[in-house]
């Protein structure tokens, strides 16, 4: 529990530091989808204090990262995004988008598919974007609604 707590202080302050900014929509979601992956991937790491100081700091690290990735894809590359996101979760295969105005492009690639506690069919998967020839990577989920569209939730 005290590890739970101190995690979601760390996520606080990362989101706190970015809301000193006026951001857009699409800064805001890659902010908290960095902190989010930050803070998992810092909560593998070490044990005890070295764990709760690797989560704090991969939340920082994330927040700042998917910040930074947001600000560097324009309206045509989110809108891109996020179809081929929903795309690849709905048909369960990889899709690949491009950009020809930007250059950026991207890979989605549907991962496993569960039953989520509430009884929801989803579907994680990997998006591999590349942005100035720089990859980055992100995971996310999406669930089957009940009247059978897919809804990306994270």
């Amino acid at each position: 529990m005290r590890h739970i707590r101190k995690t979601a202080a760390a996520a606080l302050m990362a989101l706190s530091l970015g809301a000193c900014q006026t951001q857009s929509t699409g800064e805001t979601i890659g902010t908290l989808g960095g902190a989010a992956g930050g803070a998992l991937l810092g909560s593998q790491v070490g044990q005890g204090g070295g764990r709760i100081a690797a989560t704090a700091i991969g939340t920082l690290a994330g927040a700042w990262a998917g910040r930074e990735l947001a600000r560097r894809m324009g309206a045509g590359d989110q809108q891109r995004v996020t179809s081929a996101e929903q795309t690849a979760v709905e048909q369960g295969e990889t899709i690949t988008w491009n950009n020809p105005e930007t250059g950026n492009r991207g890979t989605v690639n549907p991962g496993d598919t569960y039953t989520n506690s509430a009884g929801q069919t989803c579907r994680r998967y990997t998006h591999t974007v590349y942005i100035e020839g720089r990859a980055e990577t992100a995971q996310g989920t999406a669930c089957r609604q009940s009247d059978g569209t897919w809804r990306l939730v994270s």
